[in-house]
């Protein structure tokens, strides 16, 4: 009795002491720790997603790949596998299991080592959220006291929400659907039992199970895992034998774009980060571009076949190496280190027929090229001169030559190469701004520089249209005189002559300004600046946004000398498309948070016709059908418009529409007349030795704007212009934006007036005259009648009266 009773004494004593112990740990430690009720508005890491404005996913920024998951869309199963490979006792321990505890105290004596912490759910999920990976006992206790506090505060479905959210899975995947969506591109709502088996697997250790890693580890792992789920009565025998025969068939997914646009992405992502700093990457904003996603496909095909049309009519430059007598193995490494560029495969090639050549792909499989896709091939000797016709595949290519391919819609391949070459292309809404396509070169993966909106060259002849609209305010017309005629300027000071000339060296004499325009005559836009003045023309052009600062003080700028990115060139030319409004480019549409709340809703300066309403999102930007973050259209503010500011007179517009539309139809744009529409309006730009070639061009729905020439300025070539490269690009990319829309050209404003023009003087044509053409002049700025013409000044090009109010002839 006497030792029974020190037994059980001593027992009290030990359970008092434990007791005391732990009182007082609570006591010391509880005042430092995070308060519980913190995980209810916790904010889980989400990255930065963009979208084009039908909702489609453009690109995904951030480190954590995390995609929240609400506890009512975790499937049955997966909860099962979970707990049973983590905590089979969850539903009824109180934030600690003693006898997970008492394990790993007894494999700590046994070993000396930690080797399990005994952790439930709900002391994992304090970990994560406020503790450290330390392996102490004071975190341990930390750990126990904070799991404790969660039991009482929130319930269980509410703590295995914050655990399967939280947990790292391997791969950049934060969180359960982050992880199904890594390792087999779907929701994990759309797994079956054994995938769900191996993603339960993976919390133990990310790395040591993962699929794609250690497969074998992986597998034993799952069936272990549905082992367990057997035993516990979560699956019967049926799926449980089922669920092991399956195969290990995880593979890496990443976030796939559904529009390939990373400039546009690019853009978006260096705005956001502008608002809300290193936030924009964990905060989980939904970004909504105002660029349609069949816009933007169709500007990607209009460059990149536009390129690549090009670079083969200058020749084929060789393989991008040379690779003979390796082996099938050597061959499939060297094809591992190279990445599509531009949707063009690298491939090598392994056999030469006379029908064609077979390649080798990066999946290890030999497809064949046909010999009438490999007939451009000619060498290139320079920018300007071909080597022979090839006559059959052997001429072109060798074994193991690396060579790029294209995939056509039938799946045949396309023999092709890299252009040298560069492109861009913007395309924007001429009423509000809002960019409706941009590209910035051929592959963002070959270079990530944006000419778009980065590259600044010289427009040439596509910036003359600014000249001739301040020439217009400033009262010329477009029937009046200017004589195409050679002219030199020389500098005493600096012992300079410059002689300007026209493309093709010839002079027409006197000519109307709407003909010089649509056969960009040169010496016309030297004359015109001449007469405007310089400071009055760098003040007015200043108005389409240009930077007065940045624009040549000289002549030359009649030329298009000024260093302009397309953008800049777009927005300009926005203003004839709207009828003398100035818009501002625009790229977000809207922005909102993690919960569908809309942040930020555009109010861009809209030309007032189309600033009636009250402004709101389109139906098709109004919701961004995400699965786990919907939007909330409801909730969107009212905005009052922004009326745009007027900067030209609406009848110069007109009549600068009504020009560029003659450089369409008969002009340097002709071939954009096979679009087979009425209502376009253009023009071609090439700069010296053709180093730049542009076309701008634009109807009240579209401006658009392209560029091509080499990063490193040099010439396209002897016969390439504004009308060969960047004027195909332009049509293939309008075909697609115009396809089934009505004819849509600016409406003709009061205040102008059409007349019959005598051709030889530029002045109201006398009935009979002949050749006598129709013009449209403001109502201020109609010529006198020939009648009135003095009959010492009857021949053409003789000066005016100093008296005469009617447009000059200049000379």
């Amino acid at each position: 009795m006497r030792l029974l009773k020190f037994f059980c004494w001593s027992c009290v004593a030990i359970f008092c002491g434990l007791l005391l112990s732990l009182s007082g740990a609570f006591l010391y430690l509880s005042p430092s720790l995070p308060s519980v009720e913190a995980l209810r508005s916790i904010q889980l890491q989400i990255p930065l997603r963009v979208y084009s404005s039908d909702a489609k996913l453009i690109a995904e920024f951030g480190e954590m790949r995390r995609s929240p998951i609400a506890f009512a869309d975790i499937p049955a199963d997966f909860t099962h596998a979970l707990l049973a490979a983590e905590d089979d006792n969850f539903a009824n321990h109180y934030g600690v299991d003693l006898t997970s505890l008492m394990r790993a105290a007894t494999q700590i004596l046994k070993s000396g080592q930690i080797q399990t912490g005994g952790s439930t759910i709900t002391m994992q999920v304090a970990k994560n959220f406020f503790l450290t990976s330390e392996r102490s006992f004071s975190r341990k206790i930390n750990e126990i006291l904070l799991a404790l506090q969660i039991e009482r505060e929130l319930s269980k479905d509410e703590i295995l929400e914050l655990y399967v959210n939280k947990i790292y899975l391997g791969h950049r995947a934060y969180g359960i659907e982050a992880a199904a969506q890594v390792y087999y591109g779907k929701s994990i709502r759309d797994l079956n039992l054994a995938q769900m088996a191996m993603i339960a697997g993976l919390p133990k250790a990310p790395s040591r199970f993962n699929p794609l890693v250690n497969p074998t580890r992986a597998k034993e792992r799952r069936d272990w895992i549905l082992g367990r789920m057997h035993m516990l009565d979560r699956i019967d025998q049926q799926r449980y034998e089922a669920a092991l025969a399956e195969p290990i068939n995880a593979s890496y997914h990443v976030p796939t774009p559904e529009v390939i646009a990373p400039y546009v992405a690019e853009m978006a992502r260096a705005e956001i980060v502008g608002r809300y700093g290193s936030d924009a990457y964990t905060e989980g904003f939904n970004v909504i571009t105002t660029v349609p996603s069949n816009l933007q496909q169709a500007a990607n095909s209009a460059v990149r076949e536009g390129l690549i049309t090009y670079d083969q009519r200058h020749g084929y430059r060789g393989p991008e190496s040379r690779l003979p007598g390796m082996t099938k193995e050597t061959w499939l490494s060297e094809l591992a280190k190279q990445t599509s560029l531009g949707g063009l495969e690298p491939v090598i090639v392994t056999q030469v027929e006379k029908s064609g050549i077979l390649v080798l792909n990066r999946r290890g499989e030999e497809e064949t090229v046909a010999w009438d896709s490999m007939k451009w091939a000619r060498p290139f000797l320079n920018t300007n001169s071909l080597g022979p016709r090839p006559q059959q595949p052997s001429d072109v290519t060798q074994i193991g030559d690396l060579v790029r391919v294209q995939y056509q819609d039938d799946g045949s391949l396309r023999f092709v190469q890299l252009p040298a070459a560069q492109s861009a292309l913007v395309s924007l809404d001429p009423q509000n701004g809002a960019i409706r396509a941009l590209v910035g070169g051929f592959s963002f993966e070959q270079s990530n520089y944006n000419r778009a909106a980065q590259a600044k060259r010289q427009p040439g002849s596509s910036f003359k249209p600014f000249v001739y609209s301040a020439a217009l305010d400033s009262g010329y017309t477009a029937a009046s005189l200017v004589n195409d005629a050679p002219i030199v300027f020389v500098d005493e000071y600096l012992d300079q002559v410059w002689r300007p000339k026209n493309d093709n060296n010839t002079f027409l004499g006197p000519i109307r300004l709407r003909e010089a325009l649509y056969k960009s005559r040169n010496l016309v836009s030297i004359r015109l600046l001449q007469a405007i003045g310089i400071e009055y023309a760098l003040d007015y052009v200043s108005r389409f946004g240009f930077n007065k600062q940045e624009l040549p003080r000289n002549l030359s700028l009649a030329l298009g000398t000024a260093n302009l990115t397309p953008l800049e060139v777009a927005n300009g030319w926005s203003v004839f498309a709207n009828g003398g409004h100035k818009i501002q480019p625009y790229l977000i549409e809207r922005i909102d948070n993690r919960h569908g709340e809309t942040l930020f809703i555009a109010n861009p300066p809209t030309v007032p016709s189309t600033a009636q309403a009250p402004v709101q999102p389109s139906s098709e930007d109004a919701v961004v059908a995400t699965s786990n973050v919907p939007a909330s259209s409801a909730a969107l503010p009212t905005l009052e418009p922004v009326a745009a500011e007027r900067i030209i007179d609406e009848r110069t517009a007109y009549i600068m529409t009504s020009m560029l539309q003659d450089v369409i139809k008969r002009g340097t744009g002709r071939r954009a007349m096979a679009l087979g529409r009425d209502d376009l309006a253009g023009k071609t730009g090439t700069t010296n030795e053709s180093k730049d070639s542009w076309f701008s061009g634009y109807n009240a729905d579209y401006v658009t704007t392209v560029w091509a020439g080499f990063d490193q300025p040099e010439s396209l070539g002897r016969h390439e212009y504004g009308g060969t490269v960047a004027l195909p690009i332009w049509m293939s990319y309008m075909a697609v934006a115009l396809q089934d829309k009505p004819s849509h050209a600016p409406a003709e404003p009061e205040g102008l007036l059409t007349l019959r023009i005598d051709p030889h003087s530029g002045r109201a044509a006398s009935p009979g005259t002949a050749d006598a053409y129709f013009e449209l002049f403001k109502s201020e700025d109609s010529p006198p009648p020939m009648s009135e013409l003095d009959p010492g000044l009857g021949i053409p090009g003789s000066p005016l009266p100093a008296d005469e109010a009617a447009p000059i002839d200049l000379f």
